[in-house]
C-alpha cells in the first residue's frame, strides 16, 4: 500500500534497486586473473588450495579476513535498523 504520490510497489522498487547495487558492487570487487602466489600484503605464500578455488586472489587467508573486517567496519548501510524506525 503506497501513500502520497507514490505508486503501489515503489518501496519494493527501491528495494530491490538496493539489492542490485549491492550485487554489482560486490562483484566488482571479486578478483579476476591469475592468482598470486605470495600475499600482498603480508609477503606470506597463499596456498595452492585457494589459489585454485578463487581465481585472482591476491591475499592470503589471514590477510583477507583482516581485509573483510575493515570493510564491514566501514559499510555504509545501517541493516539493523531501530525498532522506532520500524514501527513508524
Amino acid at each position: 500500500m503506497a501513500g502520497g504520490w507514490s505508486r503501489d510497489g515503489a518501496v519494493q522498487d527501491q528495494i530491490d534497486a538496493s539489492v542490485d547495487d549491492a550485487v554489482e558492487r560486490a562483484r566488482r570487487r571479486l578478483p579476476r586473473g591469475e592468482s598470486a602466489r605470495s600475499c600482498r600484503d603480508c609477503g606470506e605464500p597463499i596456498a595452492e588450495a585457494r589459489r585454485q578455488a578463487v581465481p585472482g586472489v591476491r591475499l592470503c587467508l589471514t590477510c583477507q579476513a583482516k581485509a573483510d573486517e575493515e570493510q564491514a567496519a566501514h559499510s555504509l548501510y545501517n541493516r539493523r535498523g531501530s525498532k522506532d524506525s520500524q514501527l513508524r
